[in-house]
């Protein structure tokens, strides 16, 4: 597979500590990791969760809060916490960032998924890593993508990425629940979803984040539609990013199709 346009997501968990402090480790990583892949000659769209929990972890919050008004403002604040982190990490490898935030309702057609479209690729032709996130303090059921995964195949999609990368606490997906169960097998490679298939993600979310397998599943299923490609793999170790774009086998692979 000839890389030249990726789409990577990143989880809270991966992204901060139990105490949804940020994992300074991880991120610096993830962003040297990223920054050395775009010096190669790949084009990389970051979508990263975790504003809330660095929210929640700046006021010393213990648990996520119910109410949506103080989800939006634990949002705002770990959003600037968030980016301003990134723009210090990518800044001492010589890469500028640049944030959007984003909507349902913006990708659902008409002039401002165009402009959306325009100024990712004009960022892009800048060398400019765009850092995305879905606008959570105006976020409502009727405009939300509901988590960051299908957030992040939606974007593949519009920016026609050739890879869609979201790395996880997990490994992959699995033949059975992988805690305690000794019978758990990794599965490599998905080239046609079923019902079968489906009943494999379950999963839940994390005390920090939303979501879990079956959101990932979700979003690569929606790639897989766009004809292209996922891998869903642990992002403990961010260098495991030069594998993936290299194409060895990490993580499940979900084939999307050859890229006409």
């Amino acid at each position: 597979m000839d890389i030249k346009k990726i789409v990577v997501k990143v989880g809270t968990s991966t992204l901060t500590h139990e105490s949804g402090l940020m994992n300074l480790r991880r991120i610096e990583l993830l962003s040297r990791t990223i920054a050395d892949i775009k010096n190669s000659g790949v084009k990389v769209i970051l979508v990263s969760s975790g504003a809330i929990s660095v929210g929640m972890g700046k006021l010393n919050f213990d648990k996520r809060p119910d109410k949506v008004d103080e989800k939006q403002a634990l949002a705002a604040i770990g959003q600037v916490e968030l980016m301003d982190l990134y723009s210090t990490m990518f800044g001492e490898y010589g890469v500028s960032v640049a944030q959007l935030l984003l909507t349902k309702d913006v990708l659902d057609g008409g002039e401002r998924q165009k402009n959306a479209l325009a100024t990712l690729e004009t960022l892009l032709k800048f060398g400019v890593v765009p850092i995305i996130n879905e606008n959570d303090t105006i976020s409502t059921d009727e405009i939300e993508f509901g988590d960051n995964d299908t957030l992040s195949a939606y974007v593949a999609t519009l920016v026609s990425a050739d890879l869609l990368i979201i790395l996880t606490d997990t490994e992959g997906l699995y033949n059975c629940d992988p805690n305690g169960n000794t019978c758990a097998r990794l599965i490599g490679r998905v080239e046609k979803i079923d019902d079968n298939l489906r009943a494999l993600a379950g999963g839940s979310a994390t005390a920090r984040g939303t979501g879990g397998m079956i959101t990932k599943f979700d979003a690569a299923e929606i790639a897989m539609k766009a004809g292209i490609s996922t891998v869903i793999a642990n992002g403990e170790n961010p260098n495991i990013l030069y594998d993936i774009v290299e194409g060895k086998p990490r993580g499940t692979f979900f084939y999307g199709g050859e890229k006409k």
